[in-house]
């Protein structure tokens, strides 16, 4: 029997938002310890889970686990499209933006036995605005953070931003325990945690399949004893799309967060498996190397950027993808519509030609990356290595870990490299400040542009996010021209579907594109 979650009418969804927040809003009921001898959430994922521990420093794919360890004061809403309620009971800000005050929830302790109150939430901030790295800028408008009573913190601010949208960040917006050791990086180093979430961290065996399993926290806020829950999740590494589809369908797996069109149409019609598609906020990047290397070239940029079959490759994947326009995913502040991209070979040929390549030319050879596991992305380089080799261009195409990929690109040792990006939060601002921003090293500036113009454009965007939307919009649209065509920096060839297939029995699964592939595990209530 087929079986597809599909999406239920708005007034349905408006009805369980409505009885969710008001359960978040009410006095937590007496906490029990979880059940105990359910099958855990096994989480099958095709790229390494952690890449960094320390929860002000994290910005890559522990997201998927940290979302289930840590918690942030607010949590934006996909149906409202606001910031609902997490830590933060309640906010307010003043008339012109710049003061922002959070009342926060009562009863609440980490996952060290420590309270979670007003001043852990300050300390918790001011050390994630001291690392200076991964998404730590969102806090850059804070001027200072003042305690107004064990459980009300206010926020000064030097420009307005929305602070209550930047508190629902999927980065750099954790409250932690700073008091969990004298020396925090090498406490979370080893592998700990210091949250308040439903799970903690029980074991972590780096580099494994199995790399990472959480338990449930007995003294967590909301409680274990309304209805049953997943007492342990696991996160498990298996690159190759088609084991973890036989791992599903075998029970072994509960959820596999990516499957290949095939695989996810035999889902679709699997007894006992249901699937979920909808569109996301991710979007398919190759980010070229404008710094060293042939494709410093422009024009050897341009010519990949035109070389690049689009529409052939959103044909051939089936439905799991969309056409992108702009840099910026539809949905959000900052998309440019009517910038979908068409290839054109002639003119690929003629830029490679003025360059001193392509036919009758000297012979060019380039080095791509995408990350192992990546079925689309994998395709994309076989496609595009096709399409260069008639004009004298040969393509070398590898296929590594996440972290091995990003180490190399650090070092800038590539021509081409291939990932997902997805925003920080709700808000077109980091597809540009924090991949085509200036940025010594440069972090996920993987084209290491050094653009002084640009820059400028970007640094007004997050005030004017507040006070002039359209205005951030005009901006937003010279930054799409001025990376895509005046800089060539990039080529975005698609913006993903969020297609999932976890097991039938699984109640209470959504999908919350500014959370990308991430499973809120305590709101699902286990199959079986």
């Amino acid at each position: 029997m087929r079986r597809r979650v599909s999406a239920a009418p708005a007034s349905v969804l408006v009805s369980i938002l409505v009885a969710v927040l008001l359960t978040a809003c009410s006095p937590p009921t007496e906490v029990r310890q979880a059940p105990v001898g359910e099958s855990p959430f096994v989480y099958v994922k095709n790229t390494d889970i952690i890449t960094e521990w320390d929860p002000a420093r994290s910005y890559s794919n522990e997201i998927i686990a940290f979302q289930n360890v840590y918690e942030t004061l607010t949590l934006w809403n996909p149906v409202t499209k606001k910031s609902a309620p997490r830590l933060a009971t309640g906010w307010r800000s003043t008339a012109d933006g710049r003061s922002w005050t959070f009342t926060l929830r009562s009863g609440v302790t980490f996952h060290t036995g420590n309270p979670l109150d007003a001043e852990a939430v300050k300390a918790s901030i001011e050390r994630t605005m001291r690392a200076r790295t991964g998404a730590s800028y969102l806090w850059d408008a804070v001027s200072s953070i003042r305690v107004d009573g064990p459980l009300t913190v206010t926020f000064a601010l030097k420009y307005p931003v929305p602070l209550d949208l930047v508190a629902s960040a999927g980065y750099a917006a954790y409250i932690y325990d700073t008091k969990a050791a004298p020396d925090l990086g090498k406490w979370f180093a080893q592998g700990r945690d210091a949250g308040s979430g439903p799970y903690t961290v029980a074991k972590w065996n780096k580099g494994k399949e199995d790399e990472l399993t959480l338990k449930a926290y007995d003294g967590y806020w909301g409680g274990w004893n309304e209805r049953p829950h997943y007492n342990t999740v696991k996160y498990r590494v298996v690159p190759d799309p088609e084991r973890a589809y036989r791992m599903l369908r075998r029970g072994e797996a509960s959820f596999v967060d990516r499957l290949d069109p095939k695989l996810f149409a035999q889902a679709g019609a699997a007894p006992g498996v249901r699937t979920s598609d909808r569109p996301s906020f991710t979007t398919a990047m190759m980010l070229f190397n404008t710094a060293a290397g042939p494709m410093k070239d422009i024009r050897v940029r341009k010519a990949v950027q035109q070389a690049i079959d689009y529409r052939g490759i959103v044909k051939a994947l089936k439905g799991s993808v969309m056409p992108a326009s702009g840099v910026v995913p539809e949905g959000l502040l900052g998309h440019v519509p009517g910038r979908v991209p068409e290839q054109d070979l002639e003119s690929a040929t003629r830029l490679l030609q003025d360059a001193g390549y392509g036919p009758g030319g000297e012979p060019l050879r380039l080095r791509l990356t995408y990350g192992e596991g990546e079925a689309d992305e994998e395709l994309l380089a076989k496609r595009l290595r096709a399409a260069l080799r008639p004009l004298n261009v040969t393509l070398k195409v590898e296929g590594m870990h996440w972290n091995a990929q990003w180490e190399r690109g650090k070092k800038r040792g590539q021509d081409i490299f291939v990932m997902y990006w997805w925003p920080d939060y709700a808000d077109g601002y980091s597809y540009f400040g924090q991949v085509f921003r200036a940025a010594n090293p440069p972090v996920f500036n993987l084209t290491y542009l050094n653009d002084h113009r640009l820059d400028a454009m970007l640094d007004t965007v997050p005030e004017l996010t507040v006070t002039d939307k359209p205005a951030a919009q005009r901006v937003y649209e010279q930054a799409t021209k001025r990376v895509l065509d005046e800089r060539a920096a990039a080529a975005l060839p698609w913006v993903v579907k969020s297609r999932r297939a976890f097991l039938g029995g699984i109640q209470g699964y959504d999908d919350n594109p500014a959370y990308p592939d991430v499973v809120f595990v305590y709101n699902l209530k286990p199959s079986g």
